[in-house]
């Protein structure tokens, strides 16, 4: 699929199928967003029965929500900044810590049309994944305006869970 045709349609049907895997496999799931603002964990809560396989979602747009609530490290965001691999793996780490989920997905990103730079540019976008055992992160470059690059995190966030 072209990444900038993703629909709430695409989104809504990813996130049915993401909630029939957990169910199945006894998988509660926790999100922790930034750019999204809550766009991944609203997905998930669009899904009726979703309260058997979510625990919680927490919305950390400034940095010191990120440190307050996820427990990302000040010097994180001194050295690597808000969007990057560093962070976004504290943001998943944290969120599976403060929460009773088995897995957690963390996102943080430029969803324009401003604050990108040469280094990071509008539509790049970090992603965490924290289970018990095993942490990893992913990087993206979407296209688009602000709304095409947010629902297309949200999507990818979702990918990542279900996979």
């Amino acid at each position: 699929m072209n990444e900038s045709a993703v629909t709430r349609q695409h989104i809504e049907q990813l996130a049915r199928q993401l909630g029939e895997k957990c169910l199945a496999r006894r998988i509660v799931l926790a999100t922790a967003e930034s750019c999204t603002g809550g766009g991944i964990a609203s997905a998930i809560t669009d899904i009726a029965g979703s309260s058997q396989w979510f625990d919680r979602g927490f919305v950390t747009y400034s940095n010191a929500a990120k440190m307050d609530m996820l427990g990302v490290r000040q010097t994180t965001l001194a050295q690597f900044g808000a969007v990057s691999f560093e962070t976004a793996l504290e943001m998943a780490t944290g969120c599976l810590e403060q929460s009773q989920a088995d897995m957690a997905v963390s996102v943080t990103g430029i969803a324009g049309p401003s604050g990108g730079s040469e280094e990071k540019p509008v539509g790049t976008v970090f992603f965490g994944l924290a289970t018990k055992n095993k942490t990893r992160t992913k990087h993206q470059l979407f296209s688009g305006n602000r709304h095409q690059v947010r629902l297309q995190t949200v999507f990818y966030a979702l990918q990542l869970l279900y996979n």
